[in-house]
Formats: C-alpha cells, sequence, structure tokens
C-alpha cells in the first residue's frame, strides 16, 4: 500500500509541474514593460514585476521614455531593492552601473553580463565606466545610475551627488528621467529588503530634467532636489 501512494504522489507533483511550470513562464515573459532582446533576461524582467507588484505592493507613476534613443534614468538609493522596482516599470531595457565588487559577485555575475550592467570600479579608474556608459547612450541605451553611489537613507548625513550623472547628461545632451524610490520596509540593507515584503513600495516620477542648458551644479541641485525629498512614510534600518 505504501509504494502505490508514494508513486500517485510523485505522479500528481510530475503533472503539476509539467503543467504549472510553462504557465508560469509565459506569464513572466507577458508581464515584462520591455523587450530585453532575450527571451530569458525578458522573462526575468517579467518576474521582478511580478515579485515587485505582489510581494513588495508595488505603486508606481509610469516612466514615460522615448521610444527610442539616449536616456538617464536617475534614482535615490535605499535599499538592495531599487533596481528591481526600476526594472518592473521601464518600458525599456536600462543598463545599470553597478560597483564591481557587485558585478562580480559569485553565481550573479553571468545574469549583470547578460543585462549589459556597467561595473563601476571604485577604488580604481571610475572613468572607464563613464566611457563605457558615454558609449551605450551614443548607442542609443538607457542607463541608469545611482548618483549618492552608494545606499544613502534621508535620515544619513547629506551626501553630495557624483557628478558623473552631469557629465553624462551634458555630453550626451539626452534627457535626465529622475525618480525617487520610497516605501521599501527593510530600506538600508541590500538583502534583507529583499526578502522583507514591504508595506507598500512606492516609485515616483519627477519631471524630465534637461542638463545641457545649464551647468553642472545647477543640474546637480536640481536632480538633489527631486530625488532627495524626505518621505516620513519611509521606514529603515541598517
Amino acid at each position: 500500500m505504501f509504494w502505490p501512494v508514494i508513486s500517485a504522489v510523485i505522479l500528481l507533483l510530475l503533472f503539476l509541474l509539467i503543467y504549472l511550470v510553462p504557465r508560469f513562464i509565459r506569464a513572466c515573459e507577458a508581464a515584462s514593460p520591455a523587450d530585453w532582446g532575450s527571451r530569458g533576461i525578458t522573462r526575468i524582467a517579467g518576474f521582478v514585476r511580478l515579485y515587485c507588484q505582489y510581494f513588495h505592493r508595488f505603486q508606481f507613476d509610469p516612466l514615460t521614455l522615448p521610444e527610442d534613443g539616449p536616456a538617464l534614468v536617475v534614482s535615490n538609493h535605499i535599499s538592495g531593492l531599487d533596481p528591481f522596482l526600476m526594472i518592473a516599470i521601464s518600458p525599456r531595457p536600462l543598463r545599470f552601473l553597478i560597483a564591481r565588487e557587485q558585478y562580480e559577485r559569485f553565481g550573479l555575475n553571468w545574469l549583470f553580463k547578460l543585462a549589459k550592467c556597467i561595473p563601476v570600479d571604485r577604488k580604481g579608474r571610475p572613468e572607464r565606466a563613464l566611457r563605457e556608459a558615454m558609449a551605450a547612450l551614443e548607442q542609443g541605451d538607457v542607463v541608469a545610475l545611482f548618483p549618492h553611489g552608494r545606499i544613502h537613507l534621508d535620515t544619513d548625513p547629506p551626501r553630495k551627488l557624483k557628478a558623473g550623472v552631469a557629465f553624462l547628461a551634458k555630453k550626451s545632451n539626452c534627457a535626465v528621467f529622475p525618480v525617487r524610490v520610497d516605501g521599501v520596509r527593510a530600506a538600508g540593507y541590500t538583502f534583507l529588503s529583499l526578502l522583507i515584503p514591504s508595506r507598500r513600495a512606492r516609485l515616483k516620477t519627477c519631471p524630465v530634467l534637461d542638463c545641457g542648458g545649464v551647468d553642472q551644479e545647477e543640474c546637480l541641485k536640481t536632480l538633489a532636489a527631486c530625488i532627495e525629498t524626505t518621505s516620513i512614510e519611509t521606514t529603515s534600518g541598517r
């Protein structure tokens, strides 16, 4: 009696696996707001959107990017969840500038390469990343970055934005699309923010910036005014 029951359970699990997995994959592909040029990456992006929507109760403003041509998407950085939220709303693939130590992290390097992330050597020659980002913009890609350079909460001491974003905007003559992440329950943490569900993660879009006609400091000042706006509903921790 024992083995027939076990066999029946195994067959049922196999049936559910064969039936549900393809449906889940198709759902992920359909959920992605952007075509990442690879079905695998597009499905991962779709999964990210579903994960943000249901696990973090994600609410967002539409991110209205041009259908083609270069653009910069710039955000505050409060947790490891931030890039996932940006991917979840972007109608185009994003090429993130990320720290080289994260880019080379074991088990994730292949994914960062497929997504065409741009590694930043913060202790060596960060200008190489700027050149690569500039080349991406010249190819008509959308580059995403966090100008604080690391996780920075509203409660932290003021931190000046990195000038690289203004350099890229002026040099490429492309528009800057500022967004602000808020409402992440485990703000201040990298991996914990991915595991703890948020009460209501939010992403707010700000007016598009044109830094071509202003100097670098004015560009950074205007950008900071958007992404550093304090929200009393954001909880944080270290």
